[in-house]
């Protein structure tokens, strides 16, 4: 009889030594072992950190190995930092503005016999003009050097020196001036109605100075730009050689002066923005243009002409002087000033004649070809300034 064995199932060892295990670790040798994260990151950031620390001592050389040869060299001596030398580059230093001197070319000889015609018929009066064309530099000059009391004219240069001051930044045009006692003063303008103590503006002031020839805002102006010394002093230094304020206005006395010439020269100026900013010469001319009398040089005129101008008129004394615009685009200055018995009323007919006379001309006449230049000398000096000529009679 046969035995049967029964066979148990046979348990797979998953122990060391189990087969199981031994596939395990013969795949685990076959594959080639990866780094973990934690491994890799550490080694990343130690890499950066040097390749920083490098650099760092780079710089650090670099900078060391600058700073002695800076400590040696002076940059100042390179040939890339020049001194700096009359033809290289010099120190900016301060402009002093140079004079403008007015352009004078042709002497209308002309004009000058016809003016001189003119105060032949007036022997009592003693007349002085001076003429210029800024478009071409023709003048005639008839005893333009010749020294009058000023009367009102002297407002013109103290206009001038107010927009100055105005440009200068020592007057505001809104700025309260104050009528007071020592200031009032009579003869022309409204100011010494309407009572001491009352406050103007600055601009309104000197509109009334000019516009109406109010004395009593002519000697606040004075008084706030610091008296007329100080005023005489700038006009000296503007070249206005017969320009002097003496005593406050009126002056009938006729102690203040000027001349034809001096009054030419300031307009002239004026005109070519010399002295004042665009903005405060459009405002002067302005002013000067709605001047209320308008018997002397505005007479001898044609009707669309236009004029800015300031009159002067005391007993001994009267004259005008002024930019005229011509409808043909011509724009000249003139002056004119005719000493008299106290009053004649036949100084007012010779301005006008001569207002006229002179304005014709101006209309009419032709220039000359100008002269061909002049060999040069080698020297090349500087040019003289040009000086307004006197005729001499």
């Amino acid at each position: 009889m046969t035995r049967q064995v029964t066979r148990r199932p046979t348990k797979v060892q998953s122990g060391p030594g189990s087969p199981k295990s031994m596939d395990s670790n013969n795949k685990k040798r076959s594959l080639p072992v990866k780094k973990s994260q934690k491994q890799r990151k550490p080694n990343l950031i130690a890499s950066f950190l040097l390749q920083v620390l490098r650099f760092s001592i780079l710089g650090v050389g670099l900078g060391a190995i600058a700073g002695t040869v800076l400590t040696v060299v002076d940059p100042s001596k390179l040939p890339l930092h020049p001194k700096p030398t009359a033809t290289n580059s010099p120190t900016p230093q301060p402009v002093t503005p140079k004079p403008t001197t007015l352009v004078l070319n042709e002497n209308l000889s002309s004009l000058n016999q016809k003016l001189q015609a003119l105060a032949v018929k007036y022997p009592k009066l003693q007349a002085g003009a001076l003429f210029i064309d800024l478009d071409n530099g023709a003048y005639a000059n008839f005893r333009g050097d010749t020294i009058f009391a000023a009367a009102s004219t002297i407002k013109i240069p103290i206009l001038v020196a107010f927009f100055e001051d105005v440009d200068a930044g020592k007057i505001r045009l809104d700025e309260p001036l104050v009528a007071t006692k020592d200031v009032m003063a009579s003869g022309s303008g409204d100011m010494q109605y309407l009572g001491a103590n009352k406050t103007y503006t600055a601009l309104e002031t000197a509109t009334k100075m000019n516009v109406i020839s109010d004395n009593t805002a002519t000697n606040m102006l004075i008084k706030r730009m610091g008296g007329k010394k100080a005023l005489n002093q700038r006009f000296q230094a503007w070249g206005l050689t017969s320009t002097v304020i003496n005593n406050p206005l009126p002056d009938l006395e006729g102690t203040n002066t000027t001349s034809p010439r001096d009054l030419v020269t300031i307009l002239g100026k004026v005109n070519q923005g010399e002295l004042l900013s665009l903005r405060s010469r459009d405002r002067l001319l302005n002013i000067m243009q709605e001047t209320r009398t308008r018997t002397l040089l505005p007479q001898g005129i044609e009707k669309s002409a236009d004029i800015a101008h300031k009159t002067g008129d005391i007993g001994s004394m009267l004259a005008d002087a002024g930019i005229i615009d011509m409808p043909n685009g011509k724009r000249y200055l003139g002056a004119v000033m005719v000493k008299r018995p106290h009053n004649d009323s036949n100084a007012r007919t010779l301005i006008q004649q001569i207002s006229r006379t002179a304005y014709q001309h101006f209309k009419w006449y032709q220039t000359q070809p100008a002269a061909k230049p002049q060999p040069v000398a080698q020297s090349s000096p500087s040019p003289s300034p040009v000086v307004i000529p006197s005729p001499g009679n």
